[in-house]
């Protein structure tokens, strides 16, 4: 089981770039692994660092500046290809949710299947956040989830996002595909006795 997510309040971190893909989430050369552990120190890894392995502090995340759960991103996040280690690095680092104007399908997919929700805003509230969180790095954002409401709390502006009811259960009650088909096993017995 994943952690809950129900109502999330946090400060973010504004990387407003477009088209960042899987490659530039997690590079190639860090897909030996099998396991989840360490991804998310890699995560933007060759913009975090130099190819000397030391800091880049003009990196958002390596200013100290922005920090929080949430991640702002510009247009088409996680096109590219389909490696499921760009959600295990964006959930790895400790992002819940990534906030974007669109995001490609199979990202949006392994983030929803990871705990991580691909909230998607008109451009319209993406400029006007990143706005706020340029003017002020302290702000925060409100992700309801039942209610399916976004709002950036500097300005009072709330949008309404879409998501697939069955995601939406399972972001809610912290479970994956596996998780929830265990906690149906009764009812899927119960059905095929039937026959």
């Amino acid at each position: 089981m994943k952690e809950k997510l129900t109502i999330l309040t946090s400060t973010c971190v504004p990387l407003p770039l477009d088209n960042i893909d899987t490659d530039q989430i997690i590079p190639a050369r860090f897909l030996k692994a099998t396991t989840r552990q360490g991804f998310g120190d890699n995560l933007f890894r060759d913009w975090r660092y130099d190819k000397d392995g030391n800091l880049n502090p003009d990196f958002v995340l390596n200013q100290g500046v922005y920090k929080g759960s949430i991640l702002v991103a510009g247009k088409n996040f996680g096109s590219g290809s389909s490696r499921e280690h760009a959600a295990w690095a964006v959930a790895g680092y400790g992002f819940r949710v990534v906030v974007s104007t669109f995001f490609a399908d199979i990202f949006r997919n392994n983030a929803l299947n990871n705990g991580i929700l691909p909230l998607v805003v008109s451009p319209e509230f993406s400029a006007e956040l990143f706005e706020s969180l340029r003017q002020d790095p302290a702000t925060t954002v409100t992700v309801d989830l039942p209610a399916q409401t976004v709002c950036n709390n500097r300005t009072g502006r709330c949008e309404h996002f879409e998501i697939n009811e069955f995601k939406k259960n399972c972001l809610m009650n912290g479970l994956d595909d596996i998780d929830y088909l265990l906690a149906n096993k009764d009812k899927i017995e119960a059905y095929e006795r039937q026959w």
